[in-house]
């Protein structure tokens, strides 16, 4: 048979939308099962890194690389035969055709489709909020584009908008930089969703014993930039804020529109 073609392979074509922590779950579960043996699988991340630990993502700051945070154990794509896609997107479903398309104009035939598409990070419609020095808190690219940031704050002040659990996290990574931080909630307390006014009162004692001052019941309405970098978050009805840096952390929305533009 020397010189013939290769014959195409039998096995069920699959197609991962998705390398965060639950696309890479599925992957290692298929993994244990031996059932990567018998499918041709093509995973598709939006990131330019492989899936890591998102809920690890403020011990970047501590010290920890991207490497320890990876979830990848040693060549887990190679050694299963997976084409890992990374730095695109996949932009549209054929649903008939069985096929998607990524943004690169790569085409991915499948027979099963698997969407692990997250979530994405809420961003108050404020205007300037697109701008210049402003950022969510989701990536590990965002962290790497803070970090930067800060080290070129001139007047070494940060501001996150949210309070929740995540603002908070942000907040003590901007602390961690060496800016004198402020967290913005407009609710009339820290972590309202987790935490009653008792409990919200003691962690409120806790944050500013770390040196972070809180400001609630602040409902945000604008961003004042020089050009280059915010100077100021304002406020309706209290003083603006002057600050250098904006990072949003005020909750998350479903990745859905992926789904919903091909009629799931």
């Amino acid at each position: 048979d020397r010189g013939m073609p290769t014959p195409p392979s039998t096995h069920p074509r699959l197609v991962v939308v998705g390398n965060g922590m639950v696309g890479h779950r599925l992957l290692t579960e298929l993994a244990s099962l031996g059932a990567l043996d018998r499918l041709e699988v093509t995973v598709v991340g939006a990131e330019r890194r492989a899936a890591y630990d998102r809920v690890a993502l403020s011990s970047f700051f501590d010290g920890r690389s991207a490497e320890d945070l990876s979830m990848v154990e040693g060549e887990f794509f190679a050694d299963h035969g997976i084409d890992l896609v990374l730095g695109d997107e996949v932009v549209a479903i054929d649903r008939a055709a069985r096929a998607a398309t990524t943004a690169s104009g790569r085409a991915l035939p499948y027979d099963r489709l698997v969407l692990a598409t997250g979530s994405y990070p809420f961003v108050p419609p404020l205007e300037g909020s697109d701008g210049p020095g402003c950022f969510v808190y989701r990536t590990i690219d965002d962290l790497e584009a803070i970090a930067a940031a800060a080290a070129a704050a001139p007047n070494r002040r940060g501001v996150v908008v949210g309070g929740g659990l995540l603002g908070l996290e942000a907040a003590n990574a901007l602390r961690n930089l060496g800016l004198e931080t402020h967290v913005v909630e407009f609710a009339p307390r820290l972590m309202p969703a987790q935490l009653d006014e008792g409990g919200s009162r003691t962690l409120r004692r806790l944050i500013e014993q770390l040196g972070v001052h809180v400001h609630t019941d602040r409902r945000s309405k604008s961003i004042e930039s020089d050009g280059v970098r915010p100077t100021a978050l304002t406020f309706d009805g209290a003083d603006p804020l002057p600050t250098d840096i904006v990072v949003f952390s005020a909750g998350i929305r479903p990745s859905d529109a992926l789904a919903r533009a091909c009629g799931l």
